[in-house]
């Protein structure tokens, strides 16, 4: 049985390591990433017109958490929240 130099060790040492990290990258990409659900994103309005927004709950579209304002029984949910800042 034929001994490998130490040049091939390092070779081959290399050449696993880096197998071994396209694996761990190929796994990191399989894994299922947690978006919002856009039918859980309400926004609440101050009466039946639907003109005056008075809250926002749910996630923007990077979501991030969205939760300001007040509920009231006038809302409508779905859609995705922008990825700017709420009014204050």
């Amino acid at each position: 049985m034929r001994r490998l130099s130490p040049a091939a060790r390092v070779r081959y040492f290399f050449a696993a390591l880096t197998a071994g990290a396209a694996m761990l990258g190929t796994t990191a990409l399989l894994v299922p990433s947690s978006e919002a659900a856009p039918g859980g994103n309400c926004t609440y309005y101050s009466d039946e017109s639907y003109t005056t927004v008075v809250g926002q709950y749910g996630r923007d579209c990077c979501n991030n958490r969205i939760a300001w304002g007040t509920t009231t029984q006038h809302y409508e949910c779905g859609g995705c929240f922008s990825c700017t800042p709420p009014p204050r």
